[in-house]
Parts: structure tokens; sequence; C-alpha cells
């Protein structure tokens, strides 16, 4: 999500500056590659890059193409087949054994369903979210329809497809619907008489809100970490003399609060994590009592075992929590076991297992799994073939 926030605003400058861009986009992998379908990166025309599409390899090469796209005001789709040995060809000795398919789109700031302002929508609220992009790799010289569609739960779609583009809206709108559901990504052919189409719909989840509650020197590395990997930030202490923007700069919000108060009005998912850091234990205990009965993707709590141990058994004796419940989202002592002993170290180890759960890894080395790092299975394009007029 930072990469999206951060193209947003690269974008809103260029446009003060009356400076053309371009969106670049991965759409389709095969094989391996340094980023999947999803990334993005914004060109200017005087050639400055917001985000990344490679490992930096694609890059000069791409930039050359968005300037054309640029001129000729022209969606553009650009394949790099790194699966040869003699990458010297391309320029760049790539080595990463895939074939990336790159989708070029110039930016119109006049038009209101550009891909940008589809972005803009994208992050504007905590909804889990639909973006679809369709592309032809048949006829790569034909008009590419390009980042087209956006559908976000609970409010309708928008889409910049034209009326004569009737079916085949009604048949992405399903699609995204079934895939919002599912909550994946998926790639779909569709086959209409002016020729083949593969749709890109990529789920996205809203971004990651790390609430720390605690405003303890030990707590500002952890916000100035997550600021930098585009995490939100929220702090809560119940001390005014800890909690504030000075000691703070990275929070999007600092409640200075009582408990019982701490949470009032804010929207926890499955993306809100939690950090129970106030070193003072009836505090803490307070938290972890309401946290416990809420939909948070993460729970961690500093301290030893036998500290966890002591609070939940209080927080059962005084009927707060159930008997025999069991809390899988409770992860305390927080943090991987690397090592870590400064407040540094420490907010490495925590903020690298907040993100190895909610991706539903186990953090262990990379050297050591047995599969790729990203399923093939992710990219398999769905034949549908679904005849129809367009």
């Amino acid at each position: 999500m930072k990469e999206i926030l951060d193209i947003i605003r690269s974008f809103d400058k260029a446009v003060m500056e009356r400076k053309q861009t371009a969106l670049l986009t991965v759409v389709h992998v095969e094989g391996s590659s340094y980023r999947r379908p999803g990334a993005r990166m914004l060109v200017t025309e005087d050639g400055l890059l917001t985000g990344a599409i490679s490992g930096g390899c694609l890059e000069g090469d791409a930039l050359r193409k968005a300037l054309l796209v640029m001129q000729q005001q022209k969606t553009m789709l650009v394949t790099y087949d790194t699966t040869d040995e003699d990458d010297e060809k391309l320029g760049t000795g790539l080595g990463c054994n895939g074939i990336i398919q790159i989708l070029i789109e110039p930016i119109s700031p006049d038009n209101t369903l550009n891909p940008i302002s589809l972005l803009k929508k994208l992050v504007a609220e905590r909804r889990d979210t639909l973006l679809v992009t369709l592309f032809s790799l048949q006829d790569k010289k034909k008009e590419q329809p390009g980042t087209c569609l956006l559908l976000e739960a609970g409010l309708l779609p928008i889409s910049s497809l034209s009326d004569l583009e009737g079916p085949l809206y009604a048949i992405l709108k399903k699609e995204a619907e079934r895939a919002l559901a599912e909550k994946k990504s998926l790639f779909t052919n569709y086959s209409t008489s002016s020729g083949e189409f593969i749709a890109f719909i990529e789920y996205r989840e809203p971004q990651v809100s790390l609430v720390i509650i605690g405003a303890g020197n030990d707590a500002r590395p952890l916000a100035a970490m997550a600021d930098i990997i585009g995490w939100q930030v929220t702090i809560i202490d119940g001390r005014a003399n800890y909690a504030g923007t000075e000691r703070f700069p990275q929070a999007c919000s600092i409640r200075v609060t009582k408990p019982e108060n701490a949470l009032n009005g804010m929207v926890i998912d499955s993306q809100t994590v939690f950090l129970l850091m106030t070193h003072n234990y009836a505090y803490d205990k307070a938290m972890l009592g309401q946290l416990l009965l809420m939909p948070s993707g993460y729970i961690g709590m500093l301290g030893p075992l036998k500290k966890r141990d002591s609070m939940l058994e209080e927080l059962r004796q005084e009927g707060i929590l159930a008997v025999n419940a069991e809390y899988s989202n409770l992860y305390s002592p927080t943090g991987l076991d690397i090592g870590a002993e400064t407040a540094e170290e420490i907010a490495l180890s925590i903020l690298a297992e907040i993100k190895a759960v909610l991706a539903g890894r186990t953090g262990k080395s990379l050297r050591d799994r047995e599969v790729a790092i990203h399923s093939r299975e992710n990219t398999l394009i769905e034949n549908q073939q679904l005849y129809f007029n367009a």
C-alpha cells in the first residue's frame, strides 16, 4: 500500500508542476521475478520514478517506453522475457528466469476515471477492494483497455468501460465480486468479437493499521520502522508527557486516554494489529481484556509468559474472558526469535512477526523453503471461453 500512496503523492505533485505522467503496472508473470503482479511505478516526463516494477533491471528500458507512451498518449503492453540465458541482448543482465508483462498507461488528469483516480478511491477507506486491469497478449498493438474497474466491499463499482462494452463489464463485475468474496486475485481470459482479453483481477486488503499501546522509548523505533514500510500508526497511552507528536511524528493518530476509552470510534479489522507495551500491568491487562474480544489480526504483548498467563487467568476469574477460550491471535512474548536485544532490534523482530502472521507465513529462512517463494497458481489464467460482441 505504501507504494500506491507514494505514487499518488508523486502524481499530485506532477500535476501541480504541469508534467506528463505514465503508470506502469506488472500485470502478469510466468516463472520468477523480483516483483509480482500488482507492482506499480509512476514515471514523469523528466524521468522521475516512484515505485518499482523490478529490482532495478527493467526500469531503464521501461522509462524509455513510458516516455514514448506519454508522447503518443496510447497505452502499451511490454513483455520482458528473462528466461533467455542471453540476457545481454536486452542490455540489462536480468537473470530472473521469468516472463514479465508490463502495462504502461498515460495518465490524463482531466479524466476523472484515470488509473490514479481509481487508486485514490482504493486507499480512501478501509475496505477490501478489487481492481481490474484489462490487457491483450494476443495482439499487443491493439488498444489496451488498462485499469478499468474498481469494486469496493459495500459500494457500487466504478468503471471506465464504455457503454459499448456492456457485456464485458457485466462479466468482469461478476468475476470481481467472486474474487472479492474469496479474498484472492485471479486472471481470466475472455474472447470477444474483437479478440481476446486477459483480466488481472487484483484483490487488495486495507492498509495495515498498527496500534501501539504504550509511548515509552521502546515504542519510538517501532513507530518509525512501521512508517517506513507504509503502515498506519496509532499511539495510545495515558501519559500526556509521553504520547506527543514531538516523540512520534510518524503517528497518524495519538490518543491520551484511559483504557476504557482508548478504542472509541476506532475501525478494527483483520488488518488492524495491536502491541501492548506500556510496562504498566493494570493498563495492559485492561486493554488486553478488550482486544481479545475484537477481530484483530494480531495482538502482541511484551513481557514473559508468566505475565501473560497471569493476566489471562485474572481476566477469566473476573468473567471478562471465557474460561476455556483459546486466543490464537495473541502473541506473547511478541516477536521472532532473532536474538534481539536493543529497542531497534526488538522492533525489527516484532514487525517481522506481524508481517509473517498477516501473510500466513512461518517466518523461517527462505533457503529452507521447499517450494517457490511465490505460488505459481496465483498467476494461472482461467480460460472462461466466453463469447460475446464487444
